[in-house]
């Protein structure tokens, strides 16, 4: 059978995508995941299921793609990615933040004007049923979307969340009740998509919706070969996809092919597809079929630290409760860019899993400090031809000096945050930074480069952009420049990384990229 189209990938944008196609009964698609399908809540494993009232790992799970990467030349991090109906919103930390408007607005005028915040602002709102406004969801937030999502209640908030709120306030800090207003800035709840402790992915909320359509074909366990390029006519063209599935390979034919494995995920395909830097496919006998010099490139991510405190032996840490209920957003001293820097409160945490930590031994509390965009980037590289190889990932973070100033100050203010009276009455003693990693920006810098890691939003490896940009791979509607019949739909087409986490607006681009293949664009 050959499909309408065959969408690669049912993570945060593919599984948005193939609902919203087969919303027409006409439209065939077929989409392909490389992990495991659970058709209902029931059948969830619980490091799927629960968002954090669970004791399973779900760094060291079979449904976490585990990639490595290097962070900077002292460090060498974990990259957990989902294998799974869901992508990486079935393994994720829920967090439902959009970027800020000025975001969108800078895609826009780098030439992908159909991105713009105010052409955004539809889809965030279509894609949400945000319970803490649903009575009046306002010009801001919706209330009828397949993506559940609340604010922890003050009066649920944990004995950390209370004290860092307090800190964070009598720093100076203001108050934020909305952090997905427009303008927000300051402390206050997060936007969260685990209603009831239920991790609320794309799985269940989009495919909840379309996975019974005649004309969707879910096909779990396949791993995806290549895109099949036809180069017989001016324009190489893509017919169809090569996968593995129970030990055989086939070729599955589509009038169109939207490739949505993710940052990691696309172009890799993308590259064995013969699609990319063409010096770097010939290195592994891969054919070139068009030289796209931008795949691979441009590897954008929010690099994070912790600050760490052992609690004294009288405070309660639940390892079973929220982790996160709190954020702090703000403007680092001497940036032009507006809340560039992001801190999450964590009431409780462990020892970080690469070092050997459980989830349920927890021990401290915690501060995660994230650059919201970062002036450093790094690089994807193919390992080999093979495609159940992983790939390079050189995340080459603090190589700017911008980024490590903004790191330093921001740790030092954390530490500051700590003396708080309030956080002092939680707190026996400070575990990370030491004293002596904070005696001098040397001394620092040296601790940073060992303890960096990735905040998990790894983008901008396919980037959109007009065909001027000779490091753009795909145009603002996803089609890959030079090619017809193909494009790429996920986190790997932002030009640059958004000032929040990216699941929302991964999401809503979906959504947006399903609405141009369904008005012919």
């Amino acid at each position: 059978m050959k499909y309408d189209t065959i969408v690669i990938g049912a993570g945060s944008a593919g599984a948005a995508i193939a609902t919203r196609l087969t919303e027409d009964p006409d439209h065939s698609v077929l989409l392909l995941e490389a992990g495991p399908d659970y058709p209902d809540l029931e059948s969830l494993p619980d490091e799927v299921k629960y968002g954090y009232a669970t004791g399973t790992e779900i760094t060291t799970s079979d449904h976490n793609w585990q990639f490595m990467a290097r962070a900077t030349d002292q460090a060498e991090i974990h990259v957990p990615r989902g294998k799974v109906t869901g992508g990486s919103s079935a393994i994720n930390g829920q967090i439902f933040l959009r970027g800020m408007p000025e975001d969108y607005d800078d895609w826009a005028s780098w030439g992908n004007d159909e991105w713009s915040f105010q052409k955004m602002l539809p889809y965030f709102r279509k894609i949400e049923t945000d319970t803490t406004y649903q009575d009046d969801p306002g010009d801001f937030h919706g209330s009828d979307g397949p993506i559940i999502c609340h604010r922890f209640p003050r009066e649920t908030w944990q004995a950390p969340s209370i004290a860092f709120e307090k800190a964070a306030l009598a720093a100076g800090f203001p108050a934020c009740e909305d952090a997905n207003s427009p303008g927000s800035t300051g402390v206050g709840p997060l936007a969260l998509n685990n209603p009831n402790g239920i991790r609320w992915s794309t799985a269940l909320g989009y495919l909840g919706l379309s996975r019974h359509r005649l004309n969707l074909t879910i096909r779990p366990d396949v791993l995806v070969r290549r895109v099949v390029m036809d180069t017989s006519g001016p324009r190489p063209k893509a017919t169809g996809v090569e996968v593995d599935s129970g030990g055989e390979t086939y070729i599955v034919e589509a009038d169109e092919i939207v490739v949505s494995a993710g940052a990691v995920g696309s172009p890799q395909i993308l590259m064995l597809s013969g699609i990319g830097p063409k010096g770097h496919l010939s290195e592994h006998g891969i054919n070139s079929v068009l030289d796209l010099p931008g795949v691979g490139q441009n590897l954008r991510d929010h690099p994070m630290l912790f600050v760490n405190w052992k609690t004294k032996p009288e405070v309660d840490l639940d390892a079973m409760g929220p982790r996160i209920q709190l954020t702090l957003r703000y403007t680092a001293e001497g940036s032009e860019l507006e809340n560039d820097m992001i801190v999450y409160m964590v009431t409780a945490a462990a020892e970080r899993s690469d070092r050997g930590g459980l989830r349920t031994e927890v021990d401290r509390i915690q501060m995660n400090l994230c650059i919201n965009l970062a002036k450093g980037s790094g690089e994807l590289k193919l390992n080999s031809a093979d495609p159940s190889d992983t790939v390079v990932l050189d995340y080459n973070y603090l190589e700017e000096e911008e980024d490590r100033r903004r790191f330093r100050d921001g740790i030092r203010m954390l530490v500051e945050l700590g003396e708080n009276p309030d956080m002092r009455e939680l707190i026996e003693s400070r575990i990370t930074p030491s004293q002596a990693d904070l005696e001098s920006d040397e001394a620092l810098n040296d601790w940073m480069m060992r303890e960096v890691m990735t905040g998990h939003h790894i983008s901008c490896t396919a980037k959109m952009g007009p065909e001027s940009d000779p490091m753009a791979v795909v145009d603002q509607f996803g089609k890959v420049h030079g090619a017809d019949g193909l494009r790429v739909a996920d986190a790997s087409i932002m030009p640059d990384c958004v000032r929040a986490n990216i699941n929302a607006t991964v999401i809503a681009m979906g959504e947006r990229i399903a609405d141009f293949i369904r008005e012919g664009r």
